[in-house]
Parts: structure tokens; sequence; C-alpha cells
């Protein structure tokens, strides 16, 4: 019996939490429907120049792009050697 209501009371106060929480945030600083993000008091209207600049790397950012044809060459010489041969070889150097 008392295992019973201790079920009671932690499902009661599980289902309160979760409707306690939806309710928090009424909404009423939204730009637009769905858009409530708010910047902590002090962050800058434009990042770009403001302590947080991740200032990135453009060599650094244009590796990704370099490997990306480079895998995009070596898969072109792959199914190349695979119309031509009709079997797929990995290494195809």
């Amino acid at each position: 019996m008392n295992i019973r209501i201790a079920a009671r009371i932690v499902a009661t106060t599980a289902a309160l939490l979760v409707a306690g929480g939806v309710q928090a945030y009424d909404g009423t600083k939204c730009k637009a429907a769905g858009n409530c993000w708010e910047p902590k008091p002090g962050y800058p209207d434009k990042v770009a120049g403001s302590k947080y600049d991740p200032k990135h790397d453009a060599k650094e950012i244009s590796k990704q792009g370099d490997s990306i044809k480079q895998m995009e060459a070596r898969n072109a010489k792959r199914v190349e050697q695979l119309n031509a041969t009709g079997t797929f070889k990995y290494d195809v150097n």
C-alpha cells in the first residue's frame, strides 16, 4: 500500500514539474513566432570585431574545401575504373 502511494506522489510531482516547465516562458519577448532567442546583457549586436569574434583563419577554412575536391577526384577515378573494368577497386593509383 505504501508503494502505491509513493508511486502516485512521484507521478504527480513529475507531472507538475513538466507542466510548470512548459508554462515558465510566456513568449512575450519573441521577435516573431518561434524566434525567441535573446542575447545575454552586454552581448554586441555585431559579433565581427568584438571579443566574441572567433577570428577564423581563411587558410584553415579552405582546407576542408580542398580535401573535398581531392576526395571527389579520387571517387571520379574509382567510378571511371569501375565503368571500364566492371569491378570496383578502392586504390586506383
